[in-house]
């Protein structure tokens, strides 16, 4: 059997939430079908965004649903020093480039025009890290699990923030040398995040690392068609056992995996046994969003 290795890698920008439990659920169900390992990594690397507690909070949600990780769970705030000698790689290879430029200033433009690429146009001014998107593997084409054969062209795309003014790390350099260092096989996640793939390809390319395989999940929408979001207010996930068994009987409905009704009440201990059994991806319909499941189960 090919080895399997998923994680789940939330924000701890507040408790997680019903679309929160379908990725992570989704994530998971992939992992242990595949007799496979499923990691935790706490992606924190902005703290101003990063509220005391949440992060304890995100496990012991966690916990409540059943969703057991493997090992310790990673924390991004503590790697600084990984993701700094990645950076410095791609310096190396003329693949990242320092910028002065505000947001203001480019905002006629659809992408980032790539007005520093040949030095900083304003010298003395604090600047981000860029990648060159022009520079690296192009096109990028994967094969995604649900949405299929995928082809993007970075430089259509812009030259991605690796590194921000403030000094914190950007999302994307981050999950890519996380994702390596911890060995994962499989990413799963909501398909907002698949235009995201091509730099992270990109990045794997230059850096050298393996390419895991991707499965992006249609988006959960509230009642107000809007994607469920700390940002939105939905909902957190309870960890009352009660209120618990059919928030997760609705998110395998969600997932399309058709649970028996009878088992909206059972222990969560046995919908997770069912769940395992039974998960398909091919059962899922390739759409980007869907409300479908996820009102009737949302908490009051």
């Amino acid at each position: 059997m090919t080895f399997y290795r998923g994680r789940f890698a939330p924000t701890p920008s507040g408790p997680l939430h019903f679309g929160s439990l379908v990725a992570a659920l989704a994530s998971y169900l992939d992992a242990r079908r595949a007799g496979g390992e499923w990691r935790l990594r706490i992606e924190d690397i902005d703290p101003p965004r990063c509220p005391a507690g949440a992060a304890d909070a995100i496990q012991r949600q966690l916990e409540a649903f059943g969703l057991h990780w493997d090992g310790p769970a990673l924390w991004q705030h503590a790697r600084h020093d990984a993701y700094q000698a990645a950076l410095t790689r791609l310096v190396d290879q003329g693949l990242a480039y320092p910028c002065s430029c505000s947001r203001k200033q480019w905002r006629d433009y659809p992408v980032y025009p790539g007005w520093c690429r040949q030095g900083v146009r304003e010298p003395g001014r604090p600047v981000a890290w860029r990648l060159r998107s022009d520079l690296g593997l192009r096109p990028v084409v994967w094969q995604d699990r649900l949405f299929g054969e995928q082809c993007f062209d970075p430089a259509d795309l812009g030259d991605v923030v690796l590194k921000r003014k403030d000094g914190l790390w950007a999302y994307q350099l981050a999950v890519v040398v996380d994702d390596a260092d911890q060995g994962i096989s499989n990413v799963v996640r909501g398909f907002d995040l698949l235009d995201n793939t091509p730099w992270q390809r990109q990045l794997q390319h230059a850096l050298g690392y393996p390419e895991p395989r991707y499965l992006h999940l249609p988006l959960i929408l509230g009642e107000d068609g809007q994607k469920l979001s700390k940002q939105n207010l939905a909902p957190a996930l309870p960890t009352e056992d009660e209120a618990v068994r059919p928030l997760l009987h609705g998110a395998l409905t969600a997932l399309d995996q058709a649970p028996p009704a009878e088992l909206r009440a059972a222990p969560v201990a046995e919908q997770l046994a069912w769940a395992i059994a039974h998960w398909q991806v091919a059962r899922l319909s390739a759409e980007p969003h869907r409300t479908h499941g996820a009102d009737a189960a949302l908490p009051d």
